[in-house]
C-alpha cells in the first residue's frame, strides 16, 4: 500500500525547493538586487580591512570615501583621487615636493594622515588652475624659468601660494625664508625666488 503522507511530504519539499530556486534566480538577475549585493560585499570588505570613512574638500569638490587609517594625504591624492601633480620626493616630510595647502596653509602631504584633514579644505597644484588657465604663480614660474627637471616645482608653487596668501607683498629675504622648506635638487633657487617675487608684483 502506498504511503500517502510520504508522497505528500515529498511533493511539498519539491514545490518549496522549486519556488526557492525560482526566487533566487529572479533576484540574481535583478539589477537592484545585484547593486545591493555589491554594496554589502564592499561594506564587508571595508570592515574587514579596517577602513574608515573620510569626508573633505579637495580643489573645491566634496570628497567622501573609505580609506585605511594609515593612508597618508599624498597617497589619498595620488592613488585614490588620481591628482598626480603632487609629487613624492623623500616621503619623510623633509624635501617639500609633496606640499599642498590645507585650510590655506602649506603642509607636507607625505607627513600627515589623510584622516587628520577630515572636514578640511585641501588645494593641490591642479586646484590653482581655472579650467585650462594657469594660475599667475604657475605662469611666473614658466616666464622666469623657476624650474629645471620640474619634479619639485608643484611643491614650490604651492609653498609660494601659501606664502603669498599670508604675505601678499614679500621682499626677497621674506621669499627666501618662506620657501626654505622646499628643496630643489637642481639648485634652481635664484629663478624660483624671481618667480615668486614676480608673482607678488603681478597680484
Amino acid at each position: 500500500m502506498k504511503d500517502k503522507s510520504k508522497s505528500s511530504e515529498f511533493s511539498r519539499r519539491k514545490f518549496i525547493k522549486g519556488v526557492g530556486t525560482g526566487l533566487a534566480a529572479t533576484y540574481a538577475y535583478s539589477p537592484g538586487f545585484a547593486k545591493i549585493t555589491k554594496k554589502i560585499e564592499k561594506e564587508t570588505k571595508d570592515f574587514i580591512e579596517g577602513k574608515l570613512q573620510l569626508m573633505l574638500t579637495v580643489n573645491n569638490s566634496l570628497v567622501k570615501l573609505m580609506i585605511r587609517p594609515e593612508t597618508t594625504l599624498v597617497e589619498l591624492l595620488r592613488d585614490h583621487l588620481e591628482l598626480t601633480g603632487t609629487k613624492i620626493g623623500c616621503n619623510h616630510g623633509e624635501c617639500g615636493s609633496c606640499t599642498v595647502l590645507v585650510n590655506s596653509k602649506a603642509v607636507y602631504s607625505c607627513h600627515i594622515l589623510a584622516l587628520d584633514v577630515a572636514g578640511k579644505d585641501v588645494v593641490t597644484v591642479e586646484g590653482l588652475m581655472k579650467g585650462e588657465e594657469l594660475h599667475p604663480i604657475q605662469k611666473t614660474f614658466i616666464e622666469h624659468d623657476g624650474l629645471q627637471c620640474g619634479y619639485c616645482t608643484p611643491g614650490q608653487i604651492m609653498a609660494a601660494q601659501a606664502l603669498l596668501l599670508k604675505n601678499p607683498n614679500p621682499d626677497k629675504d621674506e621669499v627666501i625664508e618662506g620657501m626654505s622648506g622646499n628643496i630643489c635638487r637642481c639648485a634652481a633657487y635664484p629663478n624660483i625666488i624671481k618667480s615668486v617675487v614676480a608673482a607678488a608684483e603681478n597680484k
